[in-house]
């Protein structure tokens, strides 16, 4: 890898270039990610700053377009071509391959073979174990673009095990109040839900509108998530005691006006940060996150073999200045339109 790193010839950032739409590989035709409609993408997961409506060809793993045509509807792009981790596709001289990421069903790293140089498009990823996601792989690579939602030293995460304990604790302590935990639709509410199970907890857990036809299809792709029942047609006395997941704005809702001394729970890696924690309004803040922390980051930069590692997706400098005590080329990805993650 090194000698190919010290030739020109056909190297990535030749071929791979940050466009209006976003990543777009030349020789492929095709855009990774894009958050603007194009006429081919390739999609590494779910999230909708990274799966947009609209695309006239995508290609994905069939959890993600699955996913997308829950959230957008069966039309959502001209065509779909399901590609499972470990098969590979040609696409115009460009071998297209997808790895498990970790990050949430169905997401996978792109990896990109053209001209003898081997690229690993990350997505968003995390190391650690989520039983309702495959394991992240390592993919070894000339060059790996990575994420960098928490690429501060700052940022480690707790083991989810014990941030769920935390919760299992305080519906102990406080049993007749209701536990609204503010989660993201997609990856985080069906974790939590999982690990729940894992912990013991077998109650009904109560959903959020916004949380049902994803949860849903989960159960559909073999992930069990024990009883589900939707808030909206509980009294908020059937609430008392059981744990309720929404979306972060739910709160304002007239269902949670009308609860009885709820608790505020939040479940992210933002919850690291003490004033994170305060502005979310959380009483039990958890520090659950489905990205990777600054340890994990570092740890799959060494682990892939890469010499060069382009950086995206968050905090830049600190992850480049990294690969250069490391040795290795390190360069600030600035993608348009890729801000801040919500967790």
């Amino acid at each position: 890898m090194t000698t190919r790193l010290r030739r020109l010839e056909n190297h990535p950032d030749q071929w791979l270039q940050v466009r209006p739409a976003g990543l777009y590989c030349v020789p492929g035709d095709f855009y990774i990610d894009p958050h603007r409609k194009v006429d081919r993408a390739v999609i590494t997961h779910g999230h909708a700053d990274h799966a947009r409506a609209g695309h006239g060809h995508v290609l994905t793993s069939p959890e993600t377009a699955a996913i997308m045509r829950v959230r957008y509807g069966k039309n959502c792009a001209g065509t779909f071509q399901n590609l499972s981790p470990g098969a590979w596709v040609d696409h115009f001289g460009v071998r297209v391959g997808l790895v498990p990421a970790g990050h949430v069903l169905g997401s996978c790293q792109i990896v990109l073979e053209f001209g003898g140089w081997r690229v690993v498009a990350s997505g968003d990823y995390k190391r650690a174990s989520d039983p309702t996601s495959t394991d992240f792989e390592v993919a070894p690579c000339d060059v790996f673009i990575t994420e960098a939602t928490f690429g501060l030293p700052v940022f480690v995460h707790e083991r989810s095990e014990d941030e769920i304990a935390k919760l299992m604790a305080s519906l102990q302590t406080f049993p007749t109040r209701t536990h609204v935990m503010a989660a993201y639709s997609l990856g985080k509410a069906q974790r939590l839900i999982a690990e729940l199970r894992a912990a013991g907890y077998d109650a009904p857990i109560y959903l959020h509108t916004a949380h049902q036809r994803l949860c849903q299809l989960y159960q559909d792709f073999g992930i069990d998530l024990g009883p589900l029942l939707g808030v909206e047609k509980a009294a908020s006395t059937d609430l008392s005691g059981h744990i309720v997941l929404a979306p972060p704005s739910a709160s304002r809702e007239g269902w949670a006006g009308a609860l009885n001394e709820p608790l505020n729970c939040a479940a992210s890696g933002w919850m690291r940060i003490r004033k994170r924690a305060q502005q979310s309004g959380a009483e039990l803040p958890l520090v659950i996150s489905d990205h990777a922390d600054w340890p994990d980051l570092t740890r799959t930069i060494l682990d892939t073999g890469a010499e060069e590692v382009w950086v995206t997706h968050g905090r830049e400098d600190a992850l480049v200045y990294f690969c250069q005590t490391q040795g290795l080329r390190g360069r600030a990805l600035a993608l348009i339109g890729r801000e801040e993650e919500p967790e």
